[in-house]
């Protein structure tokens, strides 16, 4: 039996040989879930050693990708490297090379509990130093990346609720390694909310991976969101997702359309309880004229009542009637009535017989005239 004859390399041709295999038979380039150890920098160029607990590779970043890159991972941090394989001949030396390096989930979750719990400890996390939210809002400035969904949503949310506040838009990015530029332009802003009427800050960012939202976690940056000179709302990323700056902000909301909702009255409700009201005061006013209305009728009755036509009336009457009574009690109708009246000689009235004597002189008043008589003699009716 003839057997295959073994094949004979030289060093050279049996590592040009696997570098070959390697080209053919995997993909140019992958992505790597691993935990970074011994991270240092050698003439510009990062190098790593890239592990699963299990197994290790080397890993490098050339100087010219590392300039780009937005995280720079620590030993420890879990990463998820977009790398490919670099394989020297010369050496057959196996390489991953690193294009892209993003924190794993586990490293951002991690920088999120310790910054959260240093600003726990200072105070700067603190619910009772949490800002009341203006009512209707002149402007407010809104920080977020441009052109994006989450400005967008943010534009139309406030052409719908409330389009009479202005809003000033200052784009900044929301992703990697930017908290630097974002504290850049939150200083800048601070020193000029006065002069700009701003009323609130927005801080926005549309969804994305907990990794992508990582620079919100940043510590500096936080500390400006917490002192900065008028309530800061974020939005930022989905329903689930909470970050450091969320936890310093006067106001979580769980997107950029519920952070424009937080802020901005709804002018249909606006519109309906001013149609309220103004119906209360058309009532009211209705109430108000029916009552004066009433009024004005009473005071009319009483000048009637006092008219001076109607008060002559009624003295008239009056005297009238005190002219009949007079005439009723008047000593004249009885003297018509065959009646006399009797006066001494001094003029006073002589009621009893029992006042004159034989002698007096009286005065006798009839009707159509007086005759003066003399007393002769005097009776006294009431004895028996």
């Amino acid at each position: 039996m003839n057997a295959d004859p073994i094949p004979t390399y030289s060093v050279s041709e049996l590592n040009g040989a696997i570098g070959s295999l390697l080209e053919r038979g995997f993909a140019p380039r992958f992505l790597l879930d691993a935990s970074v150890s011994r991270p240092q920098v050698k003439k510009g160029h990062l190098w790593m050693t890239l592990t699963d607990g299990d197994a290790s590779i080397s890993a490098v970043v050339w100087a010219s990708r590392l300039k780009q890159l937005s995280f720079e991972p620590k030993d420890g941090d879990g990463v998820t490297v977009v790398g490919k394989l670099n394989f020297w001949a010369a050496r057959a030396s196996l390489t991953v090379q690193a294009l892209d390096i993003r924190p794993s989930l586990t490293t951002v979750l991690r920088l999120f509990e310790q910054t959260k719990a240093r600003l726990l400890e200072e105070g700067v996390i603190d619910p009772s130093r949490r800002r009341a939210l203006p009512r209707s809002p002149g402007t407010l400035a809104i920080l977020t990346s441009a052109p994006s969904s989450a400005l967008a949503d943010i534009l139309r949310t406030s052409q719908e609720r409330w389009p009479a506040t202005r809003l000033l838009v200052v784009p900044i990015p929301v992703q990697g390694a930017v908290a630097d530029r974002i504290r850049t332009v939150l200083d800048h802003l601070a020193a000029e909310v006065e002069r700009l009427g701003v009323d609130a800050l927005v801080l926005a960012r549309g969804g994305g991976s907990r990794e992508d939202l990582a620079v919100f976690d940043d510590e500096d940056l936080c500390r400006d969101l917490a002192t900065f000179p008028v309530p800061v709302v974020t939005g930022i990323g989905h329903d689930d997702d909470l970050t450091v700056a969320d936890l310093v902000a006067d106001h979580r909301a769980a997107t950029p359309t519920a952070a424009m909702v937080a802020l901005l009255p709804d002018r249909h409700d606006q519109l309906r309880d001013l149609q309220q009201r103004r119906q209360r005061l058309l009532d009211h006013q209705r109430w108000w004229i029916s009552r004066e209305q009433q009024r004005m009728r009473e005071r009319a009755e009483q000048l009637e009542l006092h008219h001076p036509a109607l008060a002559l009336q009624r003295i008239r009457s009056s005297l009238h009637q005190k002219r009949v009574l007079l005439d009723a009690l008047s000593p004249e109708r009885w003297l018509k009535r065959g009646l006399v009246m009797v006066q001494d000689a001094s003029g006073q009235s002589v009621d009893s017989s029992r006042d004159l004597q034989q002698g007096d002189r009286l005065t006798l008043q009839f009707a159509d005239g007086a005759v003066e008589a003399l007393v002769d003699t005097t009776t006294d009716q009431s004895k028996p």
